[in-house]
């Protein structure tokens, strides 16, 4: 008999519950305590809430965040149902998550369809169709993150 966590168990759970509600793709999150206590639980719900960003992870981030009423999840752990793509890997590294557990790979997403390949050879400068990237304006912007030192804005 095969063994499943009990938190990737429930990560999955999320995922399949959000496929039965026609909410999104086949990705399911929680976020723990360091006792086990689950905070929060997420699933993609992109269709749902016509919101690319709505993947389980960010779902269960935002969730965490305003339970706790904090933006810094660092004494917690994270579990999802597929290894998390580039913007999901970016929300956990802002949220100061350190312990994450996955189950499929990034490369069983592509295998049913999902693009992150696309995104990490456009981070590599490989895929340069992908989107255009121009910078502008670069002087008058920096007089905002000089205001933003010069108040001793908080850094997160």
């Amino acid at each position: 008999m095969i063994f499943m966590d009990l938190y990737m168990q429930k990560a999955k759970e999320n995922a399949e519950n959000g496929i039965s509600k026609n909410e999104g793709g086949p990705f399911g999150a929680i976020i723990i305590d360091k006792e086990g206590n689950i905070i929060s639980n997420g699933n993609n719900k992109v269709i749902k809430e016509k919101d690319p960003t709505a993947h389980a992870e960010v779902v269960a981030i935002r969730e965490a965040c305003k339970k706790l009423d904090t933006y810094d999840l660092s004494d917690y752990i994270l579990y999802t149902s597929c290894e998390p793509c580039p913007m999901c890997l970016s929300a956990i590294i802002w949220a100061n998550i350190k312990e994450i557990y996955y189950g499929c790979t990034k490369e069983d997403a592509g295998k049913i369809g999902f693009r992150d390949d696309a995104i990490y050879d456009f981070i590599k400068g490989k895929n340069n169709k992908l989107l255009s990237l121009k910078q502008i304006d670069r002087e008058e912007c920096l007089k905002t993150f000089e205001r933003y030192k010069n108040d001793e804005g908080i850094i997160y």
